[in-house]
């Protein structure tokens, strides 16, 4: 499989969870097994280390001794793995899909595709216990109240595009007190190999409007010649 292999449930959380800044400490070996059978190709060498093929990229992971991931740089390895073979696919095939990303402060909605009934992939901000920025509300921005934590929050999306065709980013809010504009803003210090793929931003009132209603504006974003 590649990287356009769809994550839902317990695979999406532990993608989630192999980005999440600081490194998370609870990232069990099962859960990463199962995650990479699903996204990739797994073979079980007799020494008991399985080699993880995904387009076009390998990773050996030994035998673990615990149940759990236990150092960050074991985490970083998968991290850095999951990077590599989803930039590689965005170079390696044609992308002439035509993506929608829907992102507030609360969470990013991205939708491989644009045609009725496309099914979103969620990724919310991580909250921890003694910090709440990954989430602040339009008024603690306005106020100054509230910094984003953006690693957090922008790492695991950015990295679901990787694989993207074109993107329109569609959000609420202007300047600070718009995630869609501040998201923008960041792919182009941080990722600019996906930045490039924006082909639009569009403000909408995403509160007010149906999954079919959004999906039904992409479209007709799309339709205009002035988005190829």
């Amino acid at each position: 499989m590649n990287s356009t292999t769809p994550l839902t449930g317990a695979h999406l959380r532990t993608y989630e969870t192999i980005f999440q800044h600081p490194v998370s400490h609870t990232l069990g070996w099962q859960e990463v097994h199962a995650l990479f059978r699903h996204v990739g190709h797994v073979e079980a060498d007799p020494d008991g280390c399985l080699k993880v093929t995904r387009n076009g990229e390998e990773l050996i992971l030994h035998a673990p001794r615990t149940k759990e991931v236990g150092e960050a740089h074991e985490v970083l390895a998968l991290r850095h793995f999951l990077e590599r073979s989803e930039k590689r696919a965005a170079i390696t095939v044609e992308h002439v899909a035509e993506w929608l990303v829907v992102i507030n402060h609360h969470e990013a909605r991205i939708y491989r595709s644009t045609a009725p009934g496309a099914v979103a992939q969620q990724i919310r901000p991580h909250a921890s216990d003694d910090s709440r920025r990954s989430a602040p509300t339009d008024k603690d921005f306005s106020r100054g109240r509230s910094t984003p934590d953006h690693a957090r929050f922008f790492e695991p999306v950015a990295a679901l595009l990787n694989g993207a065709g074109k993107i329109l980013l569609c959000g609420s809010g202007k300047g600070t007190s718009s995630e869609m504009e501040q998201f923008a803003a960041w792919l182009k210090k941080h990722r600019p190999e996906v930045a490039k793929r924006i082909v639009g931003t569009e403000v909408v009132d995403e509160h007010h409007l149906t999954e079919a209603q959004l999906l039904a504006k992409a479209r007709e974003f799309y339709a205009n010649p002035q988005a190829a």
